[in-house]
């Protein structure tokens, strides 16, 4: 029978040593996101019957790739979790391989299916699909990479990201059937068909994201 709790110790040293490091990265992909992404892995594994120690670091080390270049973050996450011997206390070198695993596998872009349940239940917790969470964080990260570009040029871009992400044709999957994910991921599709009403809620999250940023 799989244990519902995290290791307390093992959650001290995740809060203490590894979380931190999300305060350097953009604002789309910080403390917030990997604690929502933490969050949603150990439903998933709790439905699931996944081991929840796993589940949880998993999540904790997904994004630290983001040290490096963004394009490969996923490899480079999987890299430093195995290479971080402080988790031999708590997981058997099989099971640290799994989380590897799961760590490279959580990408929207991936072309292959994840390895292991948990590589689904990282990927699906990742993508919180709940249309204005989507939409936001797809603002936050183009104010923070492209401040030079003006109002129309991030509605642009925002469009161009929408298309190929999300969009009937788009490259994201989901890999648990029946998650909250689909019923989100329809609504955001029905809105990139509606590009008036889209373009109504980005002026009100782009002003809003705008404005947090200058207080």
């Amino acid at each position: 029978m799989i244990d519902n709790r995290v290791s307390l110790d093992l959650m001290e040293f995740v809060e203490t040593k590894i979380l931190p490091r999300y305060n350097e990265f953009d604002s789309a992909h910080n403390l917030t996101h990997v604690t929502h992404v933490i969050n949603r892995s150990l439903q998933l594994a709790r439905q699931l019957g996944a081991d929840m120690n796993m589940a949880y670091t998993i999540a904790a080390y997904h994004d630290l790739g983001l040290e490096g270049p963004r394009a490969i973050h996923h490899l480079t996450s999987g890299k430093i979790l195995i290479a971080d011997s402080r988790l031999h206390r708590w997981f058997s070198n099989e099971q640290l391989k799994i989380m590897k695993e799961a760590v490279e596998d959580h990408r929207a872009s991936a072309s292959h299916s994840p390895r292991s349940i948990y590589g689904k239940i990282v990927a699906e917790a990742d993508r919180d699909l709940d249309p204005e969470h989507v939409f936001g964080r797809t603002i936050a990260y183009g104010l923070d990479h492209y401040p030079e570009k003006n109002k129309q040029e991030h509605w642009e871009r925002f469009m161009e990201h929408m298309q190929n992400k999300y969009s009937n044709h788009g490259y994201i999957k989901l890999w648990i059937p029946g998650s909250p994910n689909e019923k989100s991921l329809k609504q955001i599709r029905e809105l990139i068909n509606q590009p008036q009403t889209l373009r109504r809620m980005f002026d009100e999250l782009f002003d809003r994201a705008v404005t947090a940023k200058q207080t």
